[in-house]
């Protein structure tokens, strides 16, 4: 596993974004915590992190590149427009799916997706690669979620190219907003 800080990242952005496209997992900085993601368009780079979190069932959800592909992918009207509009921020919504031909069958098993734009620089990172990245905390499911590099899982740590470290995190998951049939519902973690 290679780390790399922001300047990094970005000084040798290429090569890290066609990782990025051809599959592979790394762990980023959000504006809440840590999150371990991969192209989410990508099936086999999904069921990889369902391996490493030991979690085969129930979403995930992902980091979109813009608005814009919120809007197309995902059926937006009422409450939820205002809640577009609010992002970035630290708040995942969780919206109708038109289809799913915008992520892999596998990042949602159900006609919802989880959307996020993190108010964090990772969001330019995103919208320049132009494709989805999923985007959840980096733990086995049940265990606490990492908010610094000297917690990181070995057995997490073996399955990870790069991860992209920013120091210790101080935030708490996104907020949740289910958003279906024009109902508004926070949910807690």
């Amino acid at each position: 596993m290679q780390i790399l800080t922001k300047a990094m990242l970005l000084h040798q952005k290429y090569e890290y974004f066609q990782k990025i496209l051809d599959g592979a997992i790394f762990i980023y900085p959000t504006d809440t915590i840590y999150g371990i993601g991969c192209n989410a368009e990508l099936e086999e780079a999904v069921a990889k992190i369902r391996e490493i979190k030991e979690k085969q069932q129930g979403p995930f959800s992902i980091i979109a590149p813009s608005k814009e592909w919120i809007m197309e992918n995902c059926i937006v009207e009422g409450k939820a427009k205002d809640w577009v509009e609010k992002l970035p921020g630290p708040y995942t919504l969780v919206l109708p799916l038109r289809s799913m031909h915008g992520v892999a069958k596998n990042v949602s098993f159900s006609h919802t997706l989880g959307v996020r734009i993190p108010n964090h620089w990772i969001k330019d990172i995103v919208a320049e690669l132009e494709v989805p990245i999923v985007t959840t905390s980096v733990n086995k499911t049940g265990m606490p979620f990492l908010t610094k590099l000297e917690d990181l899982e070995e057995s997490i740590k073996k399955e990870v190219i790069f991860f992209v470290d920013e120091g210790e995190m101080k935030g708490k998951p996104s907020t949740i907003i289910r958003l279906e049939n024009n109902k508004e519902e926070l949910q807690e973690r």
